[in-house]
Protein backbone atom coordinates (compact mmCIF):
# COMPACT_ATOMS: atom_id res chain seq x y z
CA UNK A 1 0.00 0.00 0.00
CA UNK A 2 1.40 3.28 -0.81
CA UNK A 3 2.57 5.37 1.71
CA UNK A 4 1.30 8.26 2.96
CA UNK A 5 3.74 9.31 6.12
CA UNK A 6 6.81 8.60 6.48
CA UNK A 7 7.82 10.53 9.92
CA UNK A 8 10.71 11.92 10.21
CA UNK A 9 10.84 12.00 6.63
CA UNK A 10 8.29 13.98 5.02
CA UNK A 11 7.07 13.14 1.44
CA UNK A 12 8.16 15.23 -1.67
CA UNK A 13 5.57 15.03 -3.68
CA UNK A 14 6.92 16.53 -7.44
CA UNK A 15 3.57 18.46 -8.59
CA UNK A 16 3.25 17.22 -12.34
CA UNK A 17 6.62 15.95 -12.00
CA UNK A 18 8.21 19.08 -11.49
CA UNK A 19 6.60 21.53 -13.38
CA UNK A 20 9.16 24.57 -12.98
CA UNK A 21 12.17 22.22 -13.60
CA UNK A 22 10.68 20.33 -16.60
CA UNK A 23 8.21 19.68 -18.77
CA UNK A 24 4.92 19.30 -17.03
CA UNK A 25 3.49 15.78 -17.09
CA UNK A 26 6.46 14.22 -19.54
CA UNK A 27 8.82 11.44 -18.99
CA UNK A 28 11.78 14.06 -18.77
CA UNK A 29 9.96 15.54 -15.80
CA UNK A 30 9.54 12.22 -14.41
CA UNK A 31 12.79 11.28 -14.56
CA UNK A 32 14.70 14.20 -13.47
CA UNK A 33 12.43 13.93 -10.08
CA UNK A 34 13.72 10.59 -9.67
CA UNK A 35 17.00 11.22 -10.27
CA UNK A 36 16.74 13.84 -7.73
CA UNK A 37 16.18 10.81 -5.43
CA UNK A 38 12.10 11.56 -5.24
CA UNK A 39 9.97 8.91 -5.81
CA UNK A 40 6.60 10.34 -5.48
CA UNK A 41 5.00 12.46 -8.17
CA UNK A 42 2.00 14.03 -8.53
CA UNK A 43 -0.40 13.62 -12.24
CA UNK A 44 -3.92 13.97 -13.77
CA UNK A 45 -5.83 11.93 -15.93
CA UNK A 46 -7.43 12.61 -18.86
CA UNK A 47 -9.90 10.32 -21.41
CA UNK A 48 -9.08 10.72 -25.10
CA UNK A 49 -12.28 9.85 -27.45
CA UNK A 50 -11.14 6.38 -27.85
CA UNK A 51 -11.17 5.52 -24.69
CA UNK A 52 -6.88 6.12 -23.65
CA UNK A 53 -5.85 7.66 -20.42
CA UNK A 54 -3.38 9.99 -21.09
CA UNK A 55 -1.46 12.39 -18.49
CA UNK A 56 -2.44 16.03 -18.78
CA UNK A 57 -3.75 18.70 -16.68
CA UNK A 58 -5.82 20.66 -18.76
CA UNK A 59 -8.39 19.43 -21.08
CA UNK A 60 -7.09 20.78 -24.11
CA UNK A 61 -3.48 20.24 -25.96
CA UNK A 62 -3.58 23.95 -26.29
CA UNK A 63 -1.16 25.76 -23.02
CA UNK A 64 1.54 22.67 -22.78
CA UNK A 65 1.46 21.03 -26.58
CA UNK A 66 2.30 22.59 -29.66
CA UNK A 67 -1.35 21.69 -31.12
CA UNK A 68 -4.77 23.01 -30.30
CA UNK A 69 -8.42 20.61 -29.44
CA UNK A 70 -9.71 19.44 -26.95
CA UNK A 71 -8.17 15.78 -25.50
CA UNK A 72 -11.83 14.59 -25.37
CA UNK A 73 -12.58 14.81 -28.94
CA UNK A 74 -9.25 13.77 -30.77
CA UNK A 75 -8.16 9.64 -30.41
CA UNK A 76 -4.97 8.93 -28.86
CA UNK A 77 -3.42 9.19 -32.69
CA UNK A 78 -4.10 12.29 -33.80
CA UNK A 79 -2.64 13.59 -30.12
CA UNK A 80 0.14 12.07 -31.11
CA UNK A 81 0.85 14.43 -34.09
CA UNK A 82 2.11 16.83 -30.94
CA UNK A 83 4.87 17.49 -28.76
CA UNK A 84 5.44 19.70 -25.19
CA UNK A 85 8.33 21.68 -24.92
CA UNK A 86 10.59 18.63 -24.12
CA UNK A 87 9.79 17.39 -27.46
CA UNK A 88 7.55 14.34 -26.52
CA UNK A 89 4.28 13.11 -27.27
CA UNK A 90 1.38 13.17 -24.43
CA UNK A 91 2.32 9.96 -22.36
CA UNK A 92 -0.44 7.28 -21.78
CA UNK A 93 -0.68 6.31 -17.72
CA UNK A 94 -0.16 2.79 -18.81
CA UNK A 95 3.06 3.56 -19.95
CA UNK A 96 4.33 5.82 -17.24
CA UNK A 97 2.96 3.19 -14.60
CA UNK A 98 5.33 0.41 -16.82
CA UNK A 99 8.66 2.44 -17.04
CA UNK A 100 8.64 4.01 -13.41
CA UNK A 101 7.68 0.89 -11.31
CA UNK A 102 9.66 2.42 -8.57
CA UNK A 103 7.70 5.59 -8.48
CA UNK A 104 4.58 5.99 -6.39
CA UNK A 105 1.76 7.97 -8.07
CA UNK A 106 -0.61 10.69 -6.66
CA UNK A 107 -3.37 11.08 -9.61
CA UNK A 108 -6.20 13.41 -10.04
CA UNK A 109 -8.93 12.41 -12.15
CA UNK A 110 -10.28 15.17 -13.73
CA UNK A 111 -13.10 14.02 -15.75
CA UNK A 112 -16.30 12.27 -14.89
CA UNK A 113 -15.39 10.09 -17.97
CA UNK A 114 -11.77 8.77 -16.81
CA UNK A 115 -12.73 6.99 -13.86
CA UNK A 116 -13.27 3.75 -14.90
CA UNK A 117 -10.56 3.31 -17.00
CA UNK A 118 -8.39 4.82 -15.37
CA UNK A 119 -9.14 2.04 -12.76
CA UNK A 120 -9.46 -0.75 -15.23
CA UNK A 121 -5.70 0.43 -15.54
CA UNK A 122 -4.66 0.13 -12.12
CA UNK A 123 -6.34 -3.61 -11.84
CA UNK A 124 -4.92 -4.50 -15.31
CA UNK A 125 -1.77 -3.92 -13.86
CA UNK A 126 -2.23 -4.62 -9.76
CA UNK A 127 -0.89 -0.66 -9.66
CA UNK A 128 -3.63 0.16 -6.38
CA UNK A 129 -0.37 -0.57 -4.07
CA UNK A 130 1.36 1.95 -5.47
CA UNK A 131 -1.09 4.95 -6.19
CA UNK A 132 -3.03 7.08 -4.59
CA UNK A 133 -6.49 8.60 -6.29
CA UNK A 134 -7.66 12.48 -5.68
CA UNK A 135 -10.42 14.64 -7.47
CA UNK A 136 -12.05 17.73 -6.88
CA UNK A 137 -15.39 15.59 -7.50
CA UNK A 138 -16.52 14.06 -4.28
CA UNK A 139 -18.67 11.95 -7.23
CA UNK A 140 -15.56 10.64 -9.04
CA UNK A 141 -14.32 9.66 -5.41
CA UNK A 142 -17.55 7.85 -4.28
CA UNK A 143 -17.12 6.00 -7.62
CA UNK A 144 -13.03 5.07 -7.18
CA UNK A 145 -14.09 4.18 -3.74
CA UNK A 146 -16.82 1.66 -4.78
CA UNK A 147 -14.28 -0.78 -6.42
CA UNK A 148 -13.14 -2.25 -3.23
CA UNK A 149 -9.44 -3.09 -3.88
CA UNK A 150 -7.91 -3.26 -0.41
CA UNK A 151 -4.54 -1.71 -1.57
CA UNK A 152 -7.18 1.13 -2.68
CA UNK A 153 -5.75 4.48 -1.61
CA UNK A 154 -8.18 7.88 -1.66
CA UNK A 155 -7.93 11.70 -0.33
CA UNK A 156 -10.03 13.35 1.21
CA UNK A 157 -13.39 14.94 -0.66
CA UNK A 158 -13.54 18.60 -0.32
CA UNK A 159 -17.16 18.56 1.75
CA UNK A 160 -15.06 16.36 3.99
CA UNK A 161 -11.95 18.94 4.09
CA UNK A 162 -14.43 21.80 4.50
CA UNK A 163 -15.87 19.57 7.77
CA UNK A 164 -12.66 19.34 8.93
CA UNK A 165 -11.49 23.03 9.02
CA UNK A 166 -14.74 23.50 11.35
CA UNK A 167 -13.75 20.69 13.22
CA UNK A 168 -10.14 22.02 14.06
CA UNK A 169 -11.73 25.36 15.43
CA UNK A 170 -13.53 23.72 18.66
CA UNK A 171 -11.43 21.84 20.71
CA UNK A 172 -14.48 18.91 21.71
CA UNK A 173 -14.65 18.79 17.56
CA UNK A 174 -10.97 18.40 16.94
CA UNK A 175 -10.37 15.29 19.37
CA UNK A 176 -13.43 13.13 18.70
CA UNK A 177 -13.92 14.28 14.55
CA UNK A 178 -13.93 11.46 11.79
CA UNK A 179 -14.73 10.75 8.20
CA UNK A 180 -17.92 10.32 7.17
CA UNK A 181 -19.35 7.53 4.85
CA UNK A 182 -16.71 4.99 2.97
CA UNK A 183 -13.78 6.08 5.01
CA UNK A 184 -11.87 3.05 4.93
CA UNK A 185 -9.96 4.17 1.99
CA UNK A 186 -9.57 7.44 2.87
CA UNK A 187 -5.58 7.94 4.23
CA UNK A 188 -4.57 11.50 3.17
CA UNK A 189 -6.27 15.17 3.08
CA UNK A 190 -4.71 16.98 0.52
CA UNK A 191 -5.48 20.44 0.47
CA UNK A 192 -3.70 24.17 -0.38
CA UNK A 193 -2.25 26.20 2.38
CA UNK A 194 -4.96 29.14 1.66
CA UNK A 195 -7.90 28.89 -0.39
CA UNK A 196 -9.41 32.09 -1.95
CA UNK A 197 -7.84 34.31 0.93
CA UNK A 198 -9.11 31.77 3.85
CA UNK A 199 -6.61 29.93 5.22
CA UNK A 200 -6.99 26.29 5.10
CA UNK A 201 -3.42 24.88 7.18
CA UNK A 202 -2.40 25.68 10.39
CA UNK A 203 -1.09 23.83 13.17
CA UNK A 204 -4.60 22.82 14.63
CA UNK A 205 -6.13 21.55 11.10
CA UNK A 206 -2.90 19.32 11.00
CA UNK A 207 -3.34 17.89 14.72
CA UNK A 208 -7.07 17.28 14.23
CA UNK A 209 -6.51 14.88 10.49
CA UNK A 210 -3.86 13.23 12.47
CA UNK A 211 -6.05 12.24 14.86
CA UNK A 212 -8.36 11.17 12.61
CA UNK A 213 -5.83 9.27 10.83
CA UNK A 214 -5.33 10.93 7.88
CA UNK A 215 -1.77 12.48 6.39
CA UNK A 216 -1.25 15.87 5.67
CA UNK A 217 0.17 16.77 1.95
CA UNK A 218 -0.24 20.54 0.77
CA UNK A 219 -0.07 21.84 -2.63
CA UNK A 220 1.18 23.61 -4.44
CA UNK A 221 4.25 24.62 -2.11
CA UNK A 222 6.99 26.44 -3.93
CA UNK A 223 8.11 29.30 -1.88
CA UNK A 224 10.81 28.10 0.73
CA UNK A 225 9.23 29.90 3.66
CA UNK A 226 6.20 28.13 2.94
CA UNK A 227 7.92 24.91 3.01
CA UNK A 228 9.83 25.66 6.44
CA UNK A 229 6.25 27.07 8.44
CA UNK A 230 4.36 23.97 6.77
CA UNK A 231 7.22 21.59 7.64
CA UNK A 232 7.53 23.19 11.40
CA UNK A 233 3.78 22.62 11.67
CA UNK A 234 4.32 18.76 11.03
CA UNK A 235 2.70 18.28 7.47
CA UNK A 236 3.22 15.02 6.14
CA UNK A 237 3.99 15.61 2.71
CA UNK A 238 4.79 18.94 0.05
CA UNK A 239 3.35 19.01 -3.43
CA UNK A 240 5.88 21.27 -5.25
CA UNK A 241 6.75 22.30 -8.65
CA UNK A 242 10.39 23.08 -7.53
CA UNK A 243 11.52 19.40 -6.39
CA UNK A 244 15.69 20.34 -6.13
CA UNK A 245 14.35 22.97 -3.69
CA UNK A 246 12.12 21.12 -1.51
CA UNK A 247 14.88 18.69 -1.33
CA UNK A 248 17.59 20.44 -0.29
CA UNK A 249 15.42 21.77 2.38
CA UNK A 250 14.28 18.70 3.63
CA UNK A 251 18.43 17.78 3.62
CA UNK A 252 18.80 20.63 5.67
CA UNK A 253 16.74 20.31 8.56
CA UNK A 254 17.66 16.44 8.47
CA UNK A 255 14.66 15.29 7.12
CA UNK A 256 15.94 14.01 3.60
CA UNK A 257 16.08 10.17 3.17
CA UNK A 258 18.95 9.32 1.25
Amino acid sequence: MIPVAADPYPLAIAHRGGGQEAAENSFTAFTHMRSLGLRFLETDAQLTADGVVVLNHDETLDRTFDGEGKIAEMTYGEILRYRNEAGEQMPRLVDALEQYPDMYFNIDAKCDEVVDPLLETLTDLDAFGRVLLASFSEKRLNRIRAVGSPELTTSLGVPAVVRLMLASETVSAADTWRVDGPAQHVRAVQVPEKMRGIRVVNPRFVATAHTAGLAVHVWTVNDPDAMVRLLDWGVDGLITDRPTMLREILRARGQWQE
